[in-house]
């Protein structure tokens, strides 16, 4: 039986306004905090340089992160115009049938070579068929970077010298590796990290998934580093996906992420730079998402005028993440005439080195086509290297 007084407190305690005052719901959602909260990407890009070049004020910025120092961004710029200039001259060779294809990354130079310069030599980085210009800024000798795309070979510089994994044309199975391959240095303690780039276009494939979700699952220190260029070939990113942006993508799956403006060369640089020391500290995986642009086509192959407009690319001209640090070193005194010209003097010579080394056709073994196919050549095999080897003598033969 209920005393009187029990009574007496029921009858304060649970009318519907005490009710109201004493809601579960009510106090959990004043008490706890988000969970996704520390995951979440700015509501933003991340901008520390307007698209004139000038310093944002610190009061506009999205999230305070360090500015990368002088000498730094005088390297950044240097490689970025060697880069450029590579690029220029990769896609000349290809209208002269020196490549057989050249996907340009003009317009997101900012990435490539932040990609690099935010990672050790010792890191591994994962690129994708894009990612020439980062190639070639992290030392890769540039006749060997467009080995690939000229067809010689399988892949034309040493992977594991350079702990660069060959460039990946399937869309973002190289994010599985990346992934894989961390959590396995990370095994044996060792302080790797592995810098993976993925377009917007991968980030609808399931081995993007699958990799996000192993790195997050497994706490691999993976950089997963998405250029959003706006097109998967000619697919629009709204016809990709309905997210918020890319970067929300990560927070689905336990994992810190952010965006950046990816034509703002400073902010790209200290972002990725951050990311990397989130993971090599132990913390798990970062997504980073760079809002850039591609200016030219898909590869020499695209007709870009099908699915986007001059008007669109010549307003991302006007945000051209070069001559966006090239302003703000000028304004610092960090850069003056004398300076660029001796980098544009230095990437020209650069590029005629690479001109004249392409001019000279490979020296090919025809019957190389068959080592590496099996461990163990099979009958078959040694039967059709035979054949190809008396076609061979049977042309010398002839030519004498």
């Amino acid at each position: 039986m209920i005393s009187p007084q029990v009574q007496e407190v029921l009858a304060v305690t649970t009318t519907p306004q005490a009710i109201r005052r004493a809601s579960p719901r009510t106090n959990r959602a004043a008490a706890r905090p988000e969970p996704a909260a520390p995951l979440l990407p700015s509501p933003e890009p991340v901008r520390l340089l307007d698209e004139a070049g000038r310093r944002v004020s610190p009061e506009c910025a999205v999230r305070d992160y360090p500015e990368p120092p002088t000498e730094t961004l005088r390297e950044l710029y240097r490689r970025m115009v060697i880069g450029r200039r590579f690029d220029v001259q990769a896609t000349a060779l290809t209208k002269q049938g020196r490549l057989a294809v050249y996907p340009s990354s003009r317009g997101q130079e900012a990435c490539q070579v932040s990609g690099v310069m935010a990672v050790r030599p010792t890191d591994w980085v994962f690129p994708t068929y894009r990612e020439s210009v980062a190639l070639v800024s992290r030392g890769i000798d540039p006749v060997e970077v467009l080995t690939l795309l000229r067809g010689d070979w399988h892949c034309g510089y040493d992977p594991a010298a350079w702990r660069t994994a060959p460039q990946c044309t399937p869309l973002a199975t190289q994010t599985v590796h990346a992934a894989g391959l961390a959590y396995g240095e990370a095994h044996q303690g060792r302080d790797t990290v592995a810098l993976v780039f993925i377009g917007d276009g991968a980030t609808s494939e399931g081995d993007f998934h699958e990799g996000v979700n192993f790195a997050a699952v497994f706490r691999a220190p993976v950089v997963f580093f998405v250029q959003n260029n706006r097109y998967a070939i000619s697919v629009p990113l709204s016809r990709q996906t309905a997210a918020p942006t890319l970067a929300y993508k990560g927070v689905g799956y336990g994992i810190a992420s952010e965006q950046v403006d990816g034509n703002d060369p400073v902010a790209v640089l200290a972002v990725l730079a951050n990311a990397v020391e989130h993971a090599r500290s132990g913390h798990g995986p970062f997504l980073v998402e760079a809002h850039t642009y591609r200016l030219e086509p898909h590869t020499n192959a695209d007709d870009a005028s099908r699915y986007r407009s001059m008007d669109e690319v010549e307003t991302w001209l006007g945000r051209d993440p070069i001559a966006r640090l090239e302003t703000y070193l000028r304004g610092a005194g960090a850069l003056d005439d004398a300076a660029v010209d001796a980098v544009a003097a230095e990437a020209e010579a650069y590029a005629a080195d690479l001109r004249t080394r392409m001019n000279a056709d490979p020296v090919v073994d025809p019957l190389s086509l068959f080592d590496h196919v099996y461990a163990q050549p099979t009958p078959q095999l040694l039967e059709q290297r035979a054949q190809v080897r008396a076609e061979l003598a049977a042309a010398e033969e002839g030519e004498a």
